[in-house]
């Protein structure tokens, strides 16, 4: 039988289902609520999880946090020996999602004052395998664009914010596609409805820079960083206008959930053959082997947890 998915709340491990809050919480009825999304990837050859740049991870949870006015009696590392121990504890032997949720527990309706209220968080892991369940995903322009700063702050993950996201994608999923792709307020492009953008163009990487109101991705990071310092791959963050998507060489998606997710049509037109391509097959390789801890230069970005 399958391991359940697991929690750590209030200083215990217990089965995820019995960690409960009162139907008043503040966070259900608002949206105040700051979460995260880490993955644990499963190696067979050494039987181990290996967690995925978590404490980049908890140091963005820990932003959204103090935009909310949250405190948390935790350090980000020892969030990370917290979601370790859980892992641990939890017998999985296949990949895992990791949430970690942070939010307004006050049990108080008609207040808005984020500093009268009071702070509790969670941390959730389940099995998960893919999130795009295609090899190559074929998307849509949404009709709904990405929030602007000046509305929420999209850098980090505020729960609220995510009703922007699920609008596009459930759009997108009935119409018949596998993922939307948000402009902003501006009419560029932004990113997935969970997922950061890249386009190749001319052997070249392009992607929206941050100040474009999108997520500052742990996964987008990676990648900047694979192709300046592993593959040599020239990149260049800048505005990126929608037609320009249309006559990219290739065009992918990258995201913790989703992992690097080639796009082979936008809107019903094909990118480039429709196909993977080269540059694009290049680093979901590199990044395949990192994130299960078989490249020892970035064993730092990979924290091991064996089943008990």
């Amino acid at each position: 039988m399958a391991p359940e998915p697991i929690a750590y709340f209030r200083g215990k491990i217990l089965p995820a289902d019995q960690a409960q809050v009162p139907v008043m919480t503040h966070a259900l009825h608002y949206g105040t609520a700051v979460f995260e999304g880490i993955r644990g990837n499963w190696n067979e050859d050494e039987g181990k999880i290996f967690i995925f740049r978590p404490l980049e991870h908890f140091q963005r949870f820990l932003d959204g946090c103090r935009i909310l006015r949250m405190s948390l009696p935790h350090t980000a590392e020892e969030l990370v020996q917290i979601t370790k121990d859980l892992v641990q504890s939890g017998g999985f032997k296949e990949d895992l999602y990791i949430r970690p949720l942070a939010f307004k527990s006050e049990p108080k309706v008609a207040n808005l004052k984020l500093h009268e209220l009071s702070d509790d968080f969670v941390i959730i892991a389940l099995p998960f395998g893919r999130y795009i369940d295609t090899e190559v995903a074929h998307c849509i322009t949404a009709s709904w664009r990405r929030m602007d700063e000046t509305m929420i702050p999209p850098r980090v993950k505020i729960s609220g914010l995510y009703v922007n996201s699920i609008l596009a994608k459930t759009d997108a999923i009935l119409a018949g596609f596998d993922e939307a792709i948000l402009l902003n307020q501006e009419g560029h492009v932004a990113e997935g409805s969970g997922e950061n953008l890249f386009l190749v163009k001319n052997g070249g990487l392009v992607t929206p820079p941050l100040y474009n109101n999108i997520l500052s991705g742990i996964t987008r990071d990676t990648v900047i960083h694979l192709a300046k310092a592993e593959l040599d791959i020239p990149i260049e963050e800048r505005p990126i206008g929608r037609s320009e998507l249309y006559l990219a060489d290739e065009l992918f998606l990258t995201g913790t959930a989703a992992h690097l997710t080639p796009v082979g049509e936008l809107d019903m037109r094909p990118i480039a053959d429709g196909r993977v391509g080269p540059i694009t097959q290049r680093l979901q390789e590199f990044y395949s082997d990192l994130i299960r801890g078989r490249n020892p230069k970035y064993s730092h970005w990979c924290t091991a947890a064996s089943p008990n």
